[in-house]
């Protein structure tokens, strides 16, 4: 695969700062947007808010400017509200919506006027095995995360025609702080639901979003994959 410029959005932490990570080894040209913090080494930090069109424009503008147009997006950054649906505010459930499915929309209709003018690029969206197994508790996170695959499918529609891919990863439960903290009675219970047995390393999504963004995955878009272990298949 060819020296590459690549952003995604929340990648100072977690999947995200993996996902740079794994970037910055292939050789590319990275770029991370952060609300606070610093991406990995190797990477270029640029300040950012996906709920803020405003930021994202001077973020993208940064990027090109340092690194050149933004050839591989991945659409990372997301937050969190969980509740039960008859205590879920209003603004819970807006605020995870405004931020895990319209940021992914406005990062990637930014990054799609310079892959349209190169008739190149790559569109990685991360979303959840939540986004298609559903959980209780998280209807505004499970919303946001199964609207990233229509995003994916119909983008491929639209631009397929213009060597640009889009397509969607959707990890299971993944080794974080979060997923360590949990008392080892509650990790033992999300185990026994993977037929793999464990959870995964955010390393392990990290690589299939470098092999979906490279030259042997071009014939794939619109695609949804699952990184889960076996969590959801059939979903």
């Amino acid at each position: 695969m060819a020296d590459r410029v690549v952003l995604i959005t929340g990648g100072n932490r977690g999947i995200g700062r993996a996902i740079a990570e794994a970037f910055v080894a292939a050789g590319h040209r990275v770029a991370v947007t952060a609300r606070s913090g610093e991406g990995p080494a190797g990477t270029l930090t640029v300040r950012a808010d996906v709920t803020d069109g405003a930021s994202l424009d001077a973020a993208f503008a940064e990027v090109e400017s340092r690194l050149g147009p933004v050839e591989v997006l991945v659409a990372n950054a997301g937050v969190t509200r969980d509740t039960l649906l008859l205590r879920m505010s209003d603004e819970e459930f807006e605020t995870v919506l405004d931020t895990n499915l319209s940021g992914a929309f406005r990062v990637v209709k930014r990054a799609a006027k310079g892959m349209l003018k190169a008739r190149w690029g790559r569109v990685v969206l991360i979303s959840s095995v939540v986004g298609l197994l559903g959980s209780a508790g998280q209807i505004n996170y499970a919303a946001s995360k199964s609207g990233l695959i229509g995003i994916a499918r119909s983008l491929t529609r639209e631009l397929g025609s213009r060597g640009i891919t889009a397509n969607v990863v959707a990890p299971g439960f993944i080794e974080t702080d979060m997923t360590a903290a949990l008392p080892e009675e509650t990790q033992a219970q999300y185990r026994a639901q993977i037929p793999a047995g464990r959870f995964a390393t955010a390393e392990e999504v990290a690589r299939v979003v470098v092999w979906l963004a490279g030259d042997d995955a071009a014939y794939i878009s619109g695609a949804v994959i699952p990184v889960d272990g076996g969590l959801g298949m059939g979903h």
